[in-house]
């Protein structure tokens, strides 16, 4: 209880405001259904009850003559009992339904749960799925790429008779690499041999060169001596 509060011009003292914890509401619903009250207004039944019972006892434990009176109040305390019977078993007809209504409730959220699973397993495998598909098409697109660039390309039977004119070429270049390389080893050994030539050729100059020149000293020294003879001959006739 957390307060109270009066109210005005009546003098009572009433309950405000009341706070439970869960197992408390628990506790007092079951209670109220057992009792059969709904609200704090009235007499609640069982009590009602409870004094029909303890009146018909009470009469029925008199040493007088009151057999009308026990019948009487038999009668009000079966009614009662009838009366308080009825919403117990309506509840307990509400309580089995709503018992029912959990095992469905129970079963359809298993039956929910199964199907969220296996809604989640079916997206797992579309997304595989998916993922396969793009790549399939993907080698798709690569492989249409593919033949797009072949259908660009000339016939099998045009390359090959280019290949083929290609390959006499080769043929023909490699034939004249080969005579050229011969004659280029040919010129290189005429010319060696010309060189040969031209070393002995220069030799035999320098040679010819050097004789030359030793006659021409020679045939110098001689008229220089004949020159010194004719000289002192002058001499000697003159002396005489």
């Amino acid at each position: 209880m957390l307060g109270k509060k009066k109210v005005s011009g009546r003098g009572e003292t009433t309950a405000a405001n009341y706070a439970f914890s869960p197992l408390e509401d628990d506790i007092i619903i079951k209670h109220r259904l057992l009792t059969r009250t709904t609200t704090t207004r009235g007499e609640p039944p069982l009590k009602k009850l409870q004094k029909k019972f303890t009146s018909f006892v009470l009469e029925v434990e008199k040493d007088e003559g009151n057999y009308n009176d026990c019948v009487r109040l038999s009668k009000t305390f079966l009614q009662e009992l009838s009366t308080f019977e009825i919403p117990l078993l309506k509840s307990k007809a509400v309580i089995d339904a709503n018992l029912r209504e959990k095992e469905n409730f129970n079963e359809l959220k298993d039956e929910i749960d199964r199907q969220i699973l296996q809604a989640q397993a079916d997206i797992e495998d579309l997304k595989n799925q998916l993922e396969e598909s793009k790549i399939e098409r993907q080698h798709k697109e690569e492989c249409e790429a593919i033949r797009k660039l072949i259908a660009m390309q000339p016939p099998r039977s045009e390359t090959q008779k280019i290949i083929t004119e290609l390959e006499k070429e080769i043929a023909a270049l490699e034939a004249e690499n080969t005579a050229g390389s011969r004659l280029l080893e040919l010129r290189k050994k005429q010319f060696a041999l010309l060189l040969h030539v031209v070393d002995e050729l220069q030799n035999t100059i320098e040679e010819d060169q050097k004789n030359l020149m030793e006659e021409m000293r020679m045939a110098t020294e001689e008229q220089k001596n004949g020159t010194d003879d004719a000289s002192g001959g002058l001499e000697a006739m003159i002396v005489d």
